[in-house]
């Protein structure tokens, strides 16, 4: 697992460095607006600028019940999306958060 980003909240809305080898920029993570029924709609919405280049999905812990967000971003610029784990901060769970990202293997 690698940290790519640091994420402050203030409010609902998230914001943060994204730090790869081939993307670095600030991105804001801000509610959605609600307008879909669909139960697959993201939580929130990813901008970098007023561009949208993903979206996150809050869940939940099984085991130690805590929230995190299931990130995905995506770019013409990118070789693939960028999927990551938003997770709260031990330093400061309430403000703070780290984007982690991990690659899944297929077997």
């Amino acid at each position: 697992m690698a940290t790519i980003g640091n994420f402050t909240r203030t409010g609902d809305t998230f914001e943060g460095q994204v730090k790869t080898l081939e993307f670095r920029e600030t991105v804001r993570l801000v509610p959605s607006d609600g307008s879909s029924d669909s139960e697959d709609a993201p939580d929130l919405i990813a901008f970098v600028g007023d561009i949208q280049i993903g979206a996150a999905w809050k869940k939940t812990a099984r085991e130690s019940g805590n929230v995190y967000y299931s990130v995905r971003l995506d770019d013409p610029s990118l070789t693939g999306p960028i999927n990551a784990t938003l997770y709260a901060s031990d330093a400061d769970p309430t403000n703070r958060f780290q984007l982690v990202w991990k690659r899944f293997i297929k077997n």
